[in-house]
């Protein structure tokens, strides 16, 4: 094997977060009575929270405040309260990884305190010997500096982690790492600019297992 650790984004990658969080941001908006910008949303999937305030202020402009109360109250109630679902495939390779012996990190920006929620209520905790948050960076996803932090503290270095990311901002980050990286897209397929990265791009964790698997 030519990897010695992995590093798993957390939201539309182990855990089915994206279409919850997109489900409420667009009820947040009707209560609010402010319009869904449906590509403006998209754009925002895998940045930290100083990214997301910087677009969403572009496109609400001074209604973003109240937007994002609304929107924030709702998503709290049900991602500290209730489990997110996990994705198909990724139960199994934690498990594979663990068999080998490797190191696994999560690398996401969402803030430190509601990922730890997050993996705890979906079962994943166990699982993970290091987490490292967009809260902890100064430069958030598509910059690589959060994969070369979570790389450093699990004593790794960059070339030899695997990297696993759904959205086109994350999977920049890993690649500028120069990670060995996969890309199991969510609600954003990739585009051209991305495709032409080099990584790979597989449709379920369940293929990226049975890779790994037939390399080892």
């Amino acid at each position: 094997m030519n990897y010695q650790a992995a590093i798993f984004d957390m939201d539309g990658l182990l855990l089915d977060t994206e279409r919850v969080c997109m489900r409420i941001f667009k009820e947040a908006c009707e209560v609010q009575n402010l319009p869904f910008h449906e590509d403006v949303y998209l754009s925002i999937i895998g940045r930290n929270a100083a990214g997301i305030e910087g677009i969403f202020r572009e496109a609400y402009g001074d209604d973003l405040d109240r937007l994002h109360n609304e929107w924030r109250t709702r998503y709290n109630a049900v991602v500290q309260h209730q489990p997110i679902p996990v994705k198909e495939g990724v139960v199994e390779l934690l498990e594979w990884l663990k068999e080998q012996g490797l190191p696994v990190a999560v690398a996401t920006s969402t803030a430190k305190e509601v990922a730890t929620k997050k993996l705890a209520l979906a079962g994943l905790s166990q699982y993970i010997d290091s987490l490292t948050t967009g809260c902890e960076v100064s430069n958030g996803k598509p910059d690589p500096e959060i994969y070369l932090l979570a790389a450093s503290r699990l004593n790794v270095e960059p070339t030899l982690c695997l990297a696993f990311e759904d959205s086109n901002n994350g999977v920049r980050s890993s690649v500028a790492a120069n990670m060995i990286s996969y890309q199991i897209p969510d609600l954003v397929e990739p585009c051209q600019e991305v495709r032409q990265l080099g990584h790979s791009i597989v449709p379920s964790l369940h293929q990226v297992l049975a890779e790994l698997k037939a390399q080892s």
